[in-house]
């Protein structure tokens, strides 16, 4: 509203010269990142999906939609969260995942399943798959925590509550919590991604595991053709 009001008041020959020089300036600002105040762009980070399980896990006959765990306002962001005490969330500085906390968890959920080998489907809602199971999870903690001071090398925290939806009938079958700490070797952010890594991959393995046992001791009904 400002500029435009501005542009109004200035002749042809500025005004031109003044959207020329906005749009100059607006280009910058959204591709490189380093103007004035703006920083380096953040280094971007993920982790990596769980690739060994139990081996007398069941082969199973059904499809499983994951959906997009729910999660408060301050871990559903690409930041990556902190704790210094209970009461406080922060965020790393110039340190990002590569998606949001709840799409990241998702995505490796998935490919957890598949390199399971014991499912027939499993996918997101977005692909439309009909599925037999729906995977529902709230992710409750995921960061760092600095609790015994900010010069020690801090634990990582990853908490999930799942729960396994029958359908057609959206009937809770199964509800669990899912939580692992690991401490960082320093603190590093390197060494508190792969902390992030390993905790995360403790809830995915458990995660798995107990979805893949728990809804094949019920299995769906048999679809009519």
């Amino acid at each position: 509203m400002t500029v435009s009001g501005t542009l109004e008041r200035q002749p042809p020959s500025r005004r031109k010269r003044f959207t020329l020089m906005a749009a100059v300036l607006f280009g910058l600002s959204a591709c490189s990142g380093l103007l004035p105040g703006g920083g380096p762009p953040p280094n971007l980070y993920t982790l990596s999906p769980k690739t060994t399980f139990s081996e007398d896990l069941p082969n199973v006959s059904w499809q499983l939609v994951v959906e997009e765990p729910s999660a408060a306002g301050g871990l559903a962001t690409q930041s990556i969260a902190l704790r210094t005490n209970l009461l406080e969330l922060q965020y790393f500085a110039g340190s990002r995942w590569t998606e949001g906390a709840p799409r990241l968890v998702q995505t490796l959920l998935v490919e957890s399943f598949e390199n399971t080998g014991k499912i027939v489907a499993v996918g997101r809602q977005s692909i439309g798959l009909r599925s037999d199971f729906n995977l529902k999870s709230e992710l409750r903690e995921f960061q760092a925590e600095y609790l015994n001071g900010a010069n020690a090398a801090p634990s990582v925290r990853v908490r999930l509550n799942a729960k396994i939806i029958k359908q057609p009938r959206r009937e809770i079958m199964a509800s669990k919590n899912f939580e692992a700490v690991f401490p960082a070797r320093n603190a590093s952010m390197e060494a508190i991604i792969e902390a992030f890594d390993e905790a995360l991959g403790k809830v995915l393995k458990r995660l798995v595991e107990w979805t893949l046992t728990t809804a094949n001791t019920r299995p769906p009904r048999v679809r009519s053709q």
